[in-house]
């Protein structure tokens, strides 16, 4: 044993091609428990092959012993042979005390492999033979968590929480209170956010935390947790449009647009940003900047329809009825489509008296809006104005059917009819 150790202690001081060579000479010498540690130091090393072939030659020797096939079968994992692992795992009887070790091993295999079933089935099988595994619970968690099925997780991570806050380097409050996000129990999760961020603060777990409370409605919560992310990490680009949001729901607008601009600094090419940077500065009256961001929107993404319609909305009323065609009709010209573009181009169009096409438009957002009061009454002024009043009749009839309070069109249909 002590020229064993030797030998190990020469690779590790550097001397490895000395070490090696004398750790192979060893292995005809040696006790079946020494090669078994020449085979951990190879693999522990990296050294796969060797370690692979002296568990081989243990097995020979020992052809039913648990320790060794899972050794083995880890072995093959790392040489990308996973079937042959699982093989090997097969071979362990239930009665072997590295059962459950087996069990879980080929659960994280099947799991590699996308059988989530199998996995599924082999960790539940390792939780009948021993149901105290806290590894186990924390296995499963993870599997389900994994697959989005959130609500069979939390069970098995509140069972691991009563042991453990954390296992294998995962804060299993986070887990939980990602878990209970997920699931739109955003009230249940706050608690557990707040215990995660008390064991350990990090990027992740503050988004989470700012993001389910903006969805709780804790508004004010949501900028503490997500100011103090952005003072942690101002690269987080998702935290900017959340935070923006709870500025602009708590009626603090300038700070929402402040908010918006540093993230865009972040992310240039988040159209999500520069869309809501065009809303809020709508609500701040800075006009440069709507239609900056909205077009920066459009130009990232020009398939980008709420953003159009944003655009769109606004030039309507700044009344640049030219500049809302160019914009509708060159996205149209990409594919884009909304029913919304058809009544806008009708009303702009019918302001730059162009009435050919803006009663095209009309009919084809007649088949879109005919159950919306406002678009019937436009429709009808313009067909009445077009010469078409037989159709205005038709019109406003259904408009009346849909308000009937609106009495000052019975009384134009009383005078048309």
């Amino acid at each position: 044993m002590r020229k064993l150790d030797e030998a190990i202690q020469l690779v590790e001081d550097g001397q490895v091609e000395e070490g090696l060579k004398t750790l192979k000479q060893l292995r005809t010498t040696s006790t079946d428990d020494e090669k078994y540690s020449i085979a951990q130091n190879f693999y522990q090393w990296g050294f796969v092959e060797d370690a692979k072939e002296i568990i081989e030659e243990l097995l020979d020797s020992y052809p039913h012993e648990g320790e060794l096939l899972v050794f083995l079968a880890e072995i093959m994992i790392d040489l990308d042979q996973e079937e042959a692992a699982i093989e090997i795992l097969d071979k362990i009887s239930e009665y072997d005390p590295v059962y459950i070790e087996s069990l879980l091993l080929q659960a994280d295999l099947f799991q590699m492999q996308g059988l989530h079933e199998v996995s599924e089935h082999k960790l539940l099988l390792a939780k009948e033979q021993s149901d105290d595994e806290t590894i186990i619970d924390f296995a499963l968690a993870e599997l389900y968590s994994s697959h989005g099925e959130y609500s069979k997780s939390i069970p098995y991570y509140q069972s691991v929480l009563s042991e453990n806050e954390q296992i294998a380097g995962v804060n299993i409050n986070g887990r939980i209170a990602e878990s209970y996000s997920a699931t739109g129990k955003f009230e249940e999760a706050l608690p557990f956010y707040e215990a995660a961020i008390e064991k350990q603060e990090d990027s992740n777990t503050l988004f989470g935390y700012g993001f389910t409370a903006f969805q709780a409605k804790y508004y004010k919560k949501a900028i503490e947790v997500l100011t103090k992310l952005k003072e942690l990490d101002k690269d987080y680009s998702s935290l900017y449009l959340y935070l923006a949001k709870a500025y602009e729901v708590e009626g603090f607008f300038k700070e929402s647009l402040e908010v918006l601009e540093e993230g865009i600094e972040v992310d240039s090419l988040n159209k999500e940003l520069h869309f809501y940077a065009g809303k809020v500065s709508m609500m701040v009256g800075s006009k440069e900047s709507v239609e900056k961001h909205l077009r920066e929107a459009v130009a990232i993404d020009p398939g980008y329809v709420e953003a159009i319609l944003q655009l769109s909305k606004y030039l309507l009323n700044e009344e640049r009825f030219e500049d809302v065609v160019d914009c509708i009709e060159s996205v149209m010209s990409y594919g884009e489509y909304d029913e919304q573009f058809e009544w806008d181009l009708a009303f702009a169009k019918n302001k730059l008296e162009q009435y050919s096409d803006a009663l095209n438009h009309y009919r084809h957002a007649y088949t879109f809006f005919k159950e919306t009061p406002e678009f019937l009454e436009e429709f009808g002024y313009f067909l009445i104005e077009d010469g078409k009043q037989k159709e205005a009749i038709e019109v406003f009839k259904e408009l009346l059917k849909l308000d009937p309070m609106k009495y000052e069109i019975e009384e134009l249909l009383t005078e048309i009819e």
